[in-house]
């Protein structure tokens, strides 16, 4: 299924001009990473099937959305994915 919903996002992401290769730069603790939506889309595809599911739904809807939009949408994944690999590191 991973495959099928990568390839759901991907075509989504082409049929409306997106590039999947943009890049979005995030400040962690004064370092800059850069990551791009194919790669924020491409950690999201290892999650559960469900996940997958709301993941694409959620991309749909952010550009079908004026508001929101997609480059909205994949700094906040962005966001959640690093904050969750950096609590992974933190040791208490």
């Amino acid at each position: 299924m991973r495959d099928e919903i990568t390839q759901k996002c991907k075509k989504l992401l082409l049929d409306e001009g997106i590039d999947i290769n943009s890049e979005i730069d995030f400040d962690v603790n004064g370092e800059i990473k850069t990551l791009s939506f194919l790669y924020i889309m491409d950690v999201f595809m290892q999650a559960s099937d469900e996940s997958k599911l709301v993941f694409f739904t959620a991309l749909k809807k952010s550009i079908d959305s004026k508001d929101q939009g997609v480059d909205r949408f994949f700094e906040g994944m962005g966001q959640l994915f690093l904050m969750t690999h950096l609590s992974d590191k933190i040791e208490i």
